[in-house]
């Protein structure tokens, strides 16, 4: 499965460096960073899907749905085995970024996953138990 992230500015490639620090050196996605120069998202997405076999499975991922990102990348659903989701966190970037392949159940519960990461994060008087993050 091959990923394909893009958003406005700098977001996009902010997750592909948050993801080489938390997994390594995965090369299963490709990033795009819109409106920073004079390169254009179709462009991009002609020649990402130019190395990539019509058998492969593909998901686009962009940072806000009904955007010109988002809007942009729609008429490459009509290739097979490609799916596009929008107003992607690093919760699910991350858990789409290990996965060698995924069916549609599967994909619709981690973007539930995802969005249940989104919390309000309230202090309150009860004693905190700081553990080790790595």
């Amino acid at each position: 499965m091959k990923l394909f992230i893009a958003s406005h500015g700098h977001l996009a490639s902010g997750f592909e460096s948050s993801l080489r620090i938390l997994c390594g050196q995965a090369e299963n996605f490709t990033v795009y960073d819109a409106y920073l120069d004079e390169s254009t998202l179709p462009d991009a997405l002609d020649a990402f899907f130019a190395d990539v076999p019509e058998s492969e499975e593909v998901l686009l991922l962009s940072d806000l749905y009904g955007g010109s990102v988002n809007t942009a990348m729609v008429p490459w659903l009509k290739r097979p085995h490609t799916r596009l989701v929008a107003g992607v966190n690093l919760a699910l970037v991350l858990e789409l970024a290990v996965r060698k392949s995924l069916d549609d159940r599967e994909l619709k519960d981690l973007i539930e996953q995802a969005r249940a990461a989104m919390v309000l994060v309230e202090v309150d008087d009860s004693p905190v138990i700081q553990e080790e993050f790595f």
